[in-house]
């Protein structure tokens, strides 16, 4: 009915500085309630086409601007996004299905800080030069940004990852094409609203809604974007490759990951188990760094597991608006199922599901009952080679396993195609160390999980991607060097 159509959220694509409405849309689901809320651009060729002839008539003025004044148009719109931070924690908790406690002290001021700090070391990179006194020459460099950025980023911590793509890209001089994940799009398009008031000149970021089989492949497949940073499954960033082959671009790829944790037995368990639900269950398991295998020395293994099976089931599953709730919504019908069925699968094999998916039963509030829900779920004593130990499942399951030696840990922790993150849990110093050097990952965490330092690179071993971001990191993505001789 026209009537309920009214009602609906409308995003449209952003152009050039302006709202351009699309001719169709997709439905964008609440996943707390299970009822369309909003409706996204279903873009493809045409708008992508647009949206990349307005970045590369920005180029030329946007480029030549200096590094200081990029960096206060990003602290301005920094600021902009922090004023309205309510407003899109709300958004945000909604459209993906996470608490609003996550999306207001994780994913907004995340979102921000990402400009600040863009904005800030933008300011700090210097270029190299050589002198060849013998020679009379001296060699330097120069950096320039690339072109047009394709940048397209995922569900699960929708603002947070596409300004962790946007801040960097634009502070470096570049112009940008975004495409979000078509079900998550509301502060994006929240977003676009503050460019002009930031400063941020027509054309420097233009947002384009839509799936990434329509609108993420006309951006790929562009011959004028000459970079592509891209956060997701590896699967997609085997298409992403193939399809940006022809064209030579360079990507950066974030990808999955099936993270361990590996808990000694003279770990500090007091720190080690609320850090672990953290680890395992933060927005309802949806970050590519929670750890979803659990690997525990066999002396502390069943107190470990007692402590932190009672724990898991104190967390309270419900309304994501409500802040005393620790996990919300999955994002969509069809993830929940999924996610269900790897907890199926590891009961097929003989494994023991200790708490969460059918085994405990979730009361939710009225209203929510159509959610798209699921408690913290633990499996224990599942094979290493069971599909649960070895693809990312994305969802609030982990896996529990013993183990005896140190080196027959480092082994098992390796034995997965993902190499993203990892956790130690160990107060021998000496230990930590060793186990650190020799896990496949590209970032370790001790006695701790998820502190950030920006300056630091970030990403992943084997499958869980190509390239690394962060200060230096990102700055060398979204430049082009070049080497200067001077004979004199």
């Amino acid at each position: 009915t026209m009537a309920h159509s009214k009602a609906l959220l409308v995003l449209e694509n952003f152009i050039g500085g302006k709202f351009v409405p699309c001719s169709s849309y997709i439905d964008s689901y609440n996943p707390s309630t299970g009822d369309v809320y909003c409706r996204v651009p279903d873009s493809g060729k045409e708008e992508v086409e647009a949206a990349v002839k307005a970045a590369k008539d920005a180029f030329p003025i946007w480029s030549s601007k200096s590094p200081l004044e990029r960096s206060q148009i990003l602290n301005k719109l920094a600021d902009l996004i922090e004023h309205e931070l309510e407003a899109f924690a709300q958004a945000e908790s909604k459209d993906q299905g996470k608490t609003i406690k996550f999306a207001r002290t994780v994913d907004i001021p995340r979102a921000v800080y990402n400009f600040r700090f863009f904005a800030s070391s933008i300011l700090h990179h210097t270029t190299e030069c050589t002198e060849m006194a013998t020679m009379g020459c001296v060699h330097y460099t120069s950096r320039a940004p690339v072109g047009v950025a394709g940048l397209i980023s995922p569900w699960n911590l929708p603002l947070y990852l596409l300004t962790w793509k946007i801040a960097p890209a634009i502070a470096c001089g570049n112009t940008v094409v975004a495409k979000p994940s078509e079900m998550t799009s509301v502060t994006a398009w929240m977003m676009c609203k503050l460019l002009e008031k930031a400063g941020v000149p027509h054309g420097v970021v233009n947002v384009v809604f839509g799936t990434g089989a329509k609108a993420g492949e006309a951006l790929v497949c562009h011959p004028d974007v000459p970079l592509i940073s891209f956060t997701g499954s590896t699967l997609t960033a085997q298409r992403i490759t193939e399809k940006s082959a022809p064209h030579c671009k360079r990507l950066s790829l974030e990808l999955g990951g099936k993270n361990p944790a590996i808990i000694f037995d003279d770990a500090d368990l007091t720190q080690c188990i609320p850090t672990t639900l953290r680890s395992s269950f933060a927005n309802q398991g949806e970050i590519c760094l929670c750890t979803s295998r659990i690997f525990v020395q066999r002396g502390i293994y069943s107190e470990f597991l007692k402590r932190f099976v009672a724990e898991a089931k104190k967390w309270k599953v419900g309304n994501p608006s409500d802040p005393t709730v620790d996990m919300g919504a999955l994002i969509s019908k069809e993830h929940l199922e999924k996610v269900r069925s790897y907890v199926k699968k590891a009961q097929a094999e003989g494994a023991r599901v200790l708490c969460g998916e059918g085994v405990d039963s979730l009361a939710l509030p009225t209203g929510n009952q159509k959610g798209y829900f699921m408690l913290p779920t633990i499996i224990a004593e599942v094979k290493d080679e069971s599909c649960c130990m070895q693809e990312e499942i994305f969802g609030p399951v982990t896996c529990v396993v013993s183990f005896d030696t140190e080196e027959e840990v480092i082994g098992r922790a390796n034995s997965v195609k993902y190499g993203l993150a990892a956790t130690v849990w160990s107060s021998n110093v000496g230990r930590v160390h060793r186990v650190a050097q020799r896990l496949q990952s590209g970032l370790v965490w001790t006695n701790c999980w998820l502190v950030r330092d920006l300056n630091l690179p970030f990403g992943g071993m084997k499958a869980s991607g190509i390239g690394r971001e962060g200060a230096k990191d990102s700055y060398e993505f979204f430049t082009e060097v070049k080497t200067i001789t001077i004979k004199h």
